[in-house]
């Protein structure tokens, strides 16, 4: 190559080569001990087993205790405390109707029955607003649906005061 530097002595590349690596090694096995060192630490914090009856008696406390704040859990409510609203899915005529009456027979609260906006849904589901995922759960195994959801697409209005949708459909 024209543009490049000519040296008065030749590169010592083998040796450059051969210094790198040797640091390159230190390097990893340095990093391997203290991996090694701070494994070694956790296994020994955890592996001491505390017997059944010692646990009751003196709890261990961890050094590393994360603390995650848990959702405030609530009672499920009753029945009658839960306003449904059932919408015909499946363009059977009186089917909302009927199963709004088999709910309240069952113990919900006011129970509506509406046309659904589309009259081709496959299968029914159960949809909830936030906060009623328990009772919703409780509605599908009353009503025998499995598909069970969060509200999506439907305005307050729409829900008329209620919690929960049961959208009947082909299934």
């Amino acid at each position: 190559m024209d543009h490049a530097e000519h040296l008065s002595r030749p590169f010592p590349w083998r040796t450059a080569t051969v210094v790198v690596g040797l640091v390159a090694a230190v390097e990893l096995v340095a990093l391997i001990g203290i991996g090694a060192t701070h494994l070694a630490a956790s296994l020994r914090t955890h592996a001491t087993a505390v017997p059944a009856h010692a646990a009751k008696a003196a709890p261990r406390v961890h050094k590393h205790v994360f603390k995650v704040r848990a959702l405030p859990a609530h009672p499920l409510r009753a029945r009658a405390g839960v306003s449904v609203l059932v919408l015909n899915g499946n363009g059977i005529n009186g089917a909302a109707g009927a199963e709004a009456v088999r709910l309240q027979s069952l113990g919900y609260g006011s129970s509506r029955s509406e046309d659904a906006p589309r009259h081709d849904y496959a299968r029914s589901m159960v949809l909830y607003l936030p906060g009623y995922a328990k009772e919703a759960r409780r509605l599908g195994h009353d009503a025998r649906v499995r598909l069970i959801a969060p509200v999506d697409g439907m305005r307050k209005g729409q829900l008329k005061g209620s919690q929960l949708v049961v959208v009947l459909g082909g299934s």
